[in-house]
């Protein structure tokens, strides 16, 4: 992974788990005096919750994702300062596909990229600490039975544009992977998340 983008490691980091859930740590690359770091963060910045019967604070829900449409407007304070974005490696992620109840998990990854970096944001929480969250955009029309919206997957050749470019650059990423490109794999394996968590499952 190091070799793989040019990175170091990073302060905040320890072998984790193979599948990475929401509110749990992950890996991510980002930027440190303009130099790449590997680092250890949880997935999804804590949203705050209130009890709607008792008002008292709850624990807060992971927001694992970030809608792309919303990086100009509920995101642009992270998605402004190239220090608060970062890349997200995966050798692949999963969508829950079928029938509430008989969900199973589709498997979705790039045979021409063992690793694929998610583009994503960063930023250190009073909750978990260092937190981030993964981009999202429309899915390819072919692959909109899996879910109308998948990871901003960017090819090697964009990862600095990701991590250094000004805000107006990245709309140029608000568009679907190229379906051909992927390799999906359906399996009858039942999809199973705790409660209340959402989006993809990372490997």
């Amino acid at each position: 992974m190091l070799n793989l983008f040019g990175a170091r490691r990073g302060a905040r980091f320890n072998e984790g788990p193979l599948e990475t859930h929401p509110a749990q740590p992950g890996t991510i690359i980002r930027l440190e005096d303009g130099e790449r770091v590997l680092e250890q963060m949880t997935w999804g910045f804590p949203l705050a919750q209130k009890s709607k019967k008792t008002g008292k604070p709850l624990k807060p829900k992971p927001v694992n994702n970030a809608r792309f449409d919303k990086i100009g407007t509920f995101w642009k304070r992270w998605a402004i300062d190239p220090r608060n974005r970062c890349l997200i490696p995966t050798a692949r992620y999963a969508e829950a596909v079928g029938e509430p109840g008989r969900m199973t998990e589709t498997w979705l990854s790039l045979p021409e990229q063992p690793v694929l970096a998610w583009a994503g944001l960063w930023t250190n929480s009073d909750e978990w600490g260092g937190v981030y969250t993964g981009v999202m955009t429309d899915n390819a029309p072919e692959l909109a039975y899996i879910h109308d919206r998948s990871p901003v997957i960017l090819d090697p050749a964009d990862w600095d544009t990701w991590l250094h470019a000004p805000l107006e650059d990245l709309y140029q990423f608000d568009r679907p992977y190229p379906a051909e490109r992927m390799t999906i794999d359906a399996t009858d394996a039942p999809w199973f998340r705790k409660k209340g968590s959402v989006g993809p499952t990372l490997l």
